[in-house]
């Protein structure tokens, strides 16, 4: 017999499998990619993961469908921040149900625990999570405090042995934790990383994003470097922070936006390939303040083609008007 696990690569999502596994079920960890997760593809470690808690790994790639779908129009709406949480939890458990027959399994694992995240993790969370999934045969097992819930079928049906599973609420993590130590990990994420959609900067860059542009897979992964500008005639500008950012705003594909550089040490940019020409020479005054550049001295910048002669800002404060939001 096989089951579908969910799984982030955290250590909850570790566990789950660790306890099905051990009850002599073959576990497919099934990683639903948003291109939400965090700023890195981490899909490579997520795998090793997944095997060393006993499962093979699949990954399947859903931010077209998630933008398009779910992320603008959540039935229940959003957490803090842009994080539509339960209706998230829903539809992934709806793309696993739904890959039941082709993998040959028969229930659904994850590693959820009973009060431990706000929004989607309560009791009532729980059961909305259930509608959605449209889980009309109770095949969703929580395997880390499943003692606290009604018996799924793969319980009643002695698929597994609700005795071996636990009972976890709250969000402690000192059982998770001796666990880990009894099983020798040492190798799992953090249970406060996460989801970029829980985070505050990355949440109103979305929003202020859709103000002007329409929101596209190339999106998610724009607004996670750099500093960014909103130009007076509303062209954006991201300009990197550091090498890190310069090596991954270079590894960007684009289609609406085009890099450039500096002719000092300093920042690589992206702007709109619609950006007026006034919008242009101010990018390069942006961009020039943030480099090595020396007060008062002409550089000349390519930007968009387009050659201009211009001098860095005296002080950052005078490009505070075009700041979306500096890190």
């Amino acid at each position: 017999m096989r089951a579908i696990s969910l799984f982030s690569g955290g250590l909850d999502s570790m566990l789950a499998i660790k306890l099905i596994k051990n009850q002599g079920i073959d576990v497919t960890a099934l990683h639903i990619y948003t291109g939400f997760g965090g700023t890195k593809d981490v899909r490579d470690e997520l795998e090793k993961r997944a095997n060393m808690a006993g499962a093979e790994f699949l990954a399947v790639d859903v931010r077209e469908d998630y933008i398009q779908n779910l992320l603008f129009n959540p039935k229940y709406g959003y957490g803090k921040n842009f994080n539509p949480c339960i209706d998230c939890h829903g539809y992934m458990f709806k793309i696993a149900k739904d890959l039941l027959p082709k993998l040959d399994a028969s229930f659904l694992v994850t590693g959820e625990v009973l009060g431990q995240r706000p929004m989607s993790q309560r009791k009532d969370a729980l059961d909305q999570v259930k509608k959605l999934a449209q889980d009309e045969d109770n095949l969703i097992v929580r395997p880390l405090c499943a003692k606290l819930l009604e018996p799924t079928t793969p319980e009643l049906k002695g698929w597994i042995n609700r005795d071996e599973l636990l009972d976890i609420s709250g969000r402690s993590r000192e059982i998770q934790l001796a666990l880990a130590e009894e099983f020798g990990w040492d190798d799992y994420e953090s249970p406060a990383g996460g989801c970029l959609l829980t985070e505050p900067v990355y949440s109103q860059k979305i929003r202020e994003f859709i103000e002007h542009e329409e929101f596209t897979v190339e999106t998610i992964d724009l607004l996670k470097y750099g500093r960014h500008f909103r130009l007076p005639d509303g062209a954006k500008l991201i300009v990197g922070r550091h090498k890190e950012d310069n090596d991954a705003i270079a590894a960007l594909k684009t289609t609406n936006y085009e890099q450039f550089r500096l002719p000092t040490i300093g920042p690589l940019s992206l702007i709109n390939k619609n950006a007026t020409p006034q919008e242009q020479e101010l990018a390069a005054k942006i961009a020039l303040t943030y480099g090595k550049s020396e007060k008062g001295k002409e550089y000349s910048v390519d930007v968009l083609g387009n050659s201009y002669t211009v001098e860095p800002f005296n002080s950052k404060a005078e490009m505070k008007r075009y700041f979306f939001n500096e890190k």
